[in-house]
């Protein structure tokens, strides 16, 4: 059974923050939260009953600052990174093909994704796909930092996430023209920066977007790398 995560906007930096309701229990997991909206999370999950008991973050973000541990420290819940973003107080370090298990009966798998940055990963539960900055809908993240590689995200994206099932929906970190979740069927058929283009193709396409540095990024890199905590003098 196919069950909608609860989507929430930042729209200062277009970010999506999921929440994950485990069927038949109280957990939840949240992905991606922001930490200007530290406040308006915690009402949701209190408004809906849930327990949260894990923080899943896709990538060291360059854009906005995390609200992982704060929501750690209020709910108890367990922070849950990418072994390759170099987010050493996080307590659990994801691998590639890990499983983080909550609720009853739920997992989600736990898909590396390198490209948009070395340790990007994406969280497969229930026919929903979440892939941060990795794939978004229509286009793809940018690769020009953080050890960012359009080779890398190529075989992510077409090796990876393209041989999953064209029904698994498609909820991206982040989205410029409002829309808000796609399919692995249309973007696989569709993408304007991936859908029948070659690696050499996109390779040379990434390289001609001449993009502007992340405003944010000598805050909020540092800052994502403490979980958006205040770091120790």
């Amino acid at each position: 059974m196919q069950v909608n995560p609860i989507q929430l906007f930042d729209a200062e930096s277009s970010t999506f923050t999921y929440i994950l309701a485990a069927p038949g229990s109280y957990d939840a997991v949240i992905i991606d939260p922001v930490d200007r909206h530290f406040t308006r999370d915690l009402a949701h999950i209190e408004r809906l009953g849930l327990r949260l008991t894990h923080v899943l973050e896709t990538h060291a973000h360059a854009d906005h600052v995390t609200s992982a541990g704060r929501l750690r420290e209020h709910t108890g819940a367990k922070a849950c990174v990418p072994s390759g973003c170099d987010i050493p107080p996080a307590e659990v370090q994801l691998q590639d093909g890990d499983q983080i298990r909550f609720g009853l009966h739920e997992h989600i798998a736990v898909i590396h994704t390198p490209g948009h940055t070395a340790g990007s990963m994406c969280y497969l539960w229930r026919g929903n796909l979440f892939t941060g900055d990795t794939l978004l809908i229509d286009g793809c993240g940018r690769t020009d930092f953080q050890s960012g590689s359009s080779d890398s995200l190529y075989d992510s994206v077409t090796r990876k996430l393209f041989t999953l099932d064209d029904h698994v929906r498609v909820w991206p970190g982040h989205d410029y023209k409002g829309q808000s979740v796609s399919t692995i069927g249309w973007e696989r058929r569709h993408n304007a920066r991936l859908a029948n283009r070659s690696r050499e193709d996109f390779v040379a396409l990434m390289a001609a977007l001449d993009l502007p540095r992340p405003r944010m990024m000598d805050v909020a890199v540092p800052a994502n790398r403490n979980l958006g905590l205040p770091h120790s003098v």
